[in-house]
């Protein structure tokens, strides 16, 4: 049975991962406003992508037969002074959700709960991956304008 303190974190992390895909919906808009489809279709996908890690991690507490909570989600920003900014909050998420999976899996470990060590380690591997693929996205914009 995973460790009290892993469940309230990864709930709280639940609710991280919904406030994601909804602040990547909000760029979606912002990018399909301002006429620059490629960009929004990216982060629609994003968007898409970031509901799915929260679903993963509400199975995850099902499968252990832990609580789910779903906790509120505040609003995201939608307006943005100008094209790279959207990009560079995003960066800026994806770093940010980087850390609280590191700090998910320490919780994991220092609490010997090896099934929830385990499932973390896909999400410390992704991580790496979507704040690479957010660097790079960013220098692609930055040398656009």
């Amino acid at each position: 049975m995973p460790a009290n303190a892993f469940v309230e974190r990864l709930n709280t992390q639940i609710g991280n991962e919904f406030g994601a895909c909804q602040q990547y919906v909000a760029i979606a808009v912002y990018y399909d406003a301002e006429t620059l489809p490629r960009l929004a279709a990216f982060f629609y996908r994003q968007a898409a992508e970031e509901r799915t890690h929260a679903m993963m991690m509400v199975q995850y507490l099902i499968d252990v037969d832990e609580e789910v909570r779903i906790p509120d989600i505040a609003a995201q920003q939608t307006r943005f002074e100008e094209p790279v900014a959207p990009v560079r909050m995003a960066l800026e998420q994806e770093q940010r959700v980087g850390q609280e999976i590191n700090d998910l899996f320490k919780l994991a470990r220092d609490s010997e709960d090896y099934k929830a060590e385990q499932f973390m380690q896909w999400f410390v591997k992704e991580q790496v991956e979507e704040v690479a693929l957010m660097k790079d996205l960013l220098n692609v914009v930055e040398r656009s304008q």
